[in-house]
C-alpha cells in the first residue's frame, strides 16, 4: 500500500506548495497595501448609480441594455476565433458549408446590430 500512496505524493507536495504560496500572497497583499482608501473608493458604486435601500426605486434600463448588446457580441467574437482557426484544416466541401453556416450567423447578428441601431439603442442621450 505504501508505494501506491508514493505515487501520490507529487501531487501532494504540489498542493502543499499552491497552497503555501496561495496564503502567502494573501498575507502579503493585506499587510503591505495602503490601510486608508478614501470615501470614494468605500462607496458603493453598481451600475451607473448609487446604492439605494428601496427596491422599487426606479432604475435606468440602459445600462443593462448596454451589458446585454456587450454579451451578445462578444460571444460572437468567442464564436469567430475557433471557426476561423478550424476552417482551412476541414475538406473543401465541409469548409464551404462551415464558411457559409458562419456568414449566415454572422448575416443574423448584423441584421439585429441594424435594428438595435435603428432603434436608438446604443444612444445614450
Amino acid at each position: 500500500m505504501n508505494a501506491f500512496l508514493l505515487q501520490y505524493l507529487p501531487i501532494v507536495i504540489f498542493l502543499g506548495i499552491a497552497t503555501a504560496l496561495g496564503l502567502a500572497f494573501i498575507v502579503a497583499s493585506a499587510t503591505l497595501s495602503p490601510q486608508a482608501p478614501d470615501p470614494e473608493k468605500l462607496s458603493t458604486y453598481e451600475c451607473g448609480f448609487n446604492a439605494f435601500d428601496d427596491a422599487r426605486m426606479k432604475f435606468d434600463v440602459r445600462f443593462y441594455l448596454v451589458s446585454i448588446l456587450f454579451i451578445i457580441f462578444d460571444l460572437e467574437v468567442a464564436f469567430l476565433f475557433p471557426w476561423a482557426v478550424s476552417l482551412m484544416k476541414l475538406p473543401l466541401e465541409l469548409g464551404q458549408f462551415a464558411f457559409w453556416s458562419m456568414m449566415t450567423f454572422l448575416g443574423v447578428l448584423t441584421v439585429g446590430f441594424i435594428y438595435e441601431w435603428k432603434k436608438g439603442a446604443l444612444e445614450w442621450e
